[in-house]
Parts: C-alpha cells; structure tokens; sequence
C-alpha cells in the first residue's frame, strides 16, 4: 500500500452550514487552535470540549488543514484564524491540485453529491461529513462512483465514542438482546446516523424494515427499527434536546446497560486519525458497504414518515438503490 508523496498530508476543509460548527473543531483538533480566538468560537459545545484539552496536546502529526471555504465567506476567516488554517480560497474547486484529500463538513445530505462531484472527478480522496445521502438517487451516484475506484469516506463520530469500547465483547453477560434504544437531538435526517453508528455492533444480521412516527411535540420523531434477528430498536429524536444527546440503554434476558456518549472531544479525534490513516494507506476505516446500509434505514425512515409512519422494508429501498425488481427475503438485507 503506498504512501501519499507529500510528508505532511495536506487537507482542505470546505463548507459550513447553520448547526454545524466541524470545520472549526475537526480543523483544531487536527491543527491545534489559538485559545484567545476559541473564546469567539460560536458554537459554545466546541469552546467547552476543546477548552478542556491541554493546549500542547492538540494536533494531529504528519496532517494539517491547509485551506478552507465556508458558504457563508464571512466565516472561513473566521474558521482559519482560530483553527491556525493559512489559506483561505473563494471557491471550493480553487483547492484542486493544492491539496492530497477534501474534508466536506455539512451534514446535508440532500446536497452532498453536488459538494463533492468536482472532487471526485478530479481523483481526489473525500470524507463527507454525516449522512452522506439521504434519497435514492444521491446514494445510487455515491455507489457508482466507488465501485468505478473513487475514494469515498463518511462516518459519523459516534462510531469511536470511547464509551462502546468493548460493548460487542461484553454483550454475551447481557443474554440475548430483546431491546435498545438510543436518544438523538436536531433531526432524523441530520443526526439519525449518530444513533445509528453507534447501535450498529448489535445489528448482526442486518434490519427488517423501519417506522417513524412524528410525537405530539412537532418537534420529535420517534423511530420504530426491528431487526432480523428479532431486536428492537427505538430512537427518539427531538430537535431541541441536546442536553439528552448520546443517551442508550440496552435491555437482555440477563441485564441492562445503561450508556452515556458524553466525549465528544475523543470521538472526533479517534475518527480523524482514523481518516488520516486511510488517506495514508489507501485503506479505509469502515466498510463502504457498511455505510450504504445506514443510508438504506436513514432513507427508509424518511420514507416512512412522509407516508403516514408506514412500516417500510430496508428491502424496498435496496431494490431501488440496486435498480433490481427481482423480489427479495426480507432478512439479511443488510
């Protein structure tokens, strides 16, 4: 496996959207950050966990943020001032050729095949923040263009929460597994994949189907996953309660076990080293197939609420994705 030719692998991060703060904490956790200029950070979660990290233990070796674009410009320099960023560029495609792989930080995943497509065509590697699509066609693209060799991360931080370390060895003491549940905060289409992600060590043998139902409060939407091997899963969602974020419990015939993903700091940096490696090594941190299969129940909830919390087989969206009709088993779909 070859190593990248530049010593010190050169990243560009681009956009940012309302509700996502990345390009300033993945930037500093990466490059490190001016204290003096976090206190203006505008985004109070980043200033706590960074403000917490010991100032000369921040950075990540042989990798830097060189260049950044934010959709609004006034907040690239911003960005670059305090996440010690040298370059700042007026168009996203300006940093073709100056740099060894793209950070996209927008977690819209209606909009990600068109962030990355000049990136892609131009063989650059690409992480693409969380979710990475959430309708059929984005998804189908997203898949045409690995399978024809482009490099194509995306993940959610929650996979290295250092919380659910061990949890796959230790679920053996909890009998079999009858039922989990996993709050998230802001929407299902933006943060379902942090639940998600973090649920996926229990989902063995892949999920049925999936039904959302939108709460009283219409800020809330609570999803109904069964699993093929007979789990249910079920994440509420609620827009306003980021102070219950990263909440699970999992219930089995033996015992419970009560968990709290309260460290973001060391979630976002595991997956950044995690990212630098595979840009490195040419290699990736998760299955590709891995994160095709949480857009499948991601779009499958989506589905579900807009037609009336119907009960929607993981099985109907893989056809589609698949552009196949032949009828399929609903288990082991994923």
């Amino acid at each position: 496996m070859g190593e990248t030719l530049n010593p010190m692998l050169r990243l560009a991060i681009l956009g940012m959207i309302d509700g996502n703060g990345h390009p300033y904490s993945w930037s500093a956790i990466i490059n490190g950050f001016d204290p003096e200029l976090l206190k203006e950070c505008p985004y109070a979660a980043i200033r706590d966990y960074l403000g917490q990290q010991p100032i000369n233990e921040v950075g990540i070796p042989d990798a830097r943020v060189t260049h950044v674009w934010t959709d609004n410009t006034e907040d690239a320099p911003k960005v670059a001032a305090m996440s010690l960023i040298p370059h700042v560029v007026q168009t996203p495609v300006e940093v073709i050729g100056l740099v060894d792989a793209v950070i996209i930080a927008t977690d819209d995943g209606e909009d990600h095949v068109r962030r990355a497509r000049p990136f892609v065509e131009a063989g650059l590697p690409v992480f693409i923040d969380k979710p990475l699509a959430t309708n059929v066609p984005d998804l189908r693209q997203f898949i045409e263009w690995e399978k024809a060799g482009a490099r194509i991360i995306s993940s959610s931080g929650m996979r290295y929460a250092p919380e659910l370390k061990g949890l796959s060895s230790n679920m053996p003491d909890m009998g079999d597994v009858r039922w989990v549940s996993s709050f998230s905060c802001n929407s299902w289409e933006r943060y379902g994949i942090h639940a998600l992600e973090a649920l996926y060590p229990l989902i063995r043998d892949g999920v049925e189907g999936i039904r959302i139902e939108q709460g009283q409060n219409p800020k809330a939407d609570i999803a109904y996953i069964r699993t093929c091997e007979g789990i249910h899963i079920t994440i509420p969602v609620c827009s306003d309660a980021y102070g219950s974020f990263g909440a699970a419990q999992i219930c089995g015939t033996k015992t419970s076990k009560s968990i709290r993903l309260t460290d973001t700091y060391t979630a976002f940096r595991g997956q950044l080293l995690a990212l630098v490696a595979a840009f490195r090594t040419k290699t990736t941190p998760c299955p590709f197939s891995e994160t095709v299969d949480m857009m499948a129940i991601i779009i499958a909830g989506i589905r579900s609420r807009e037609e009336g919390s119907r009960f929607v087989l993981i099985d109907e969206i893989k056809k589609e994705i698949q552009g196949d009709d032949t009828p399929r088993s609903k288990h082991r779909v994923i």
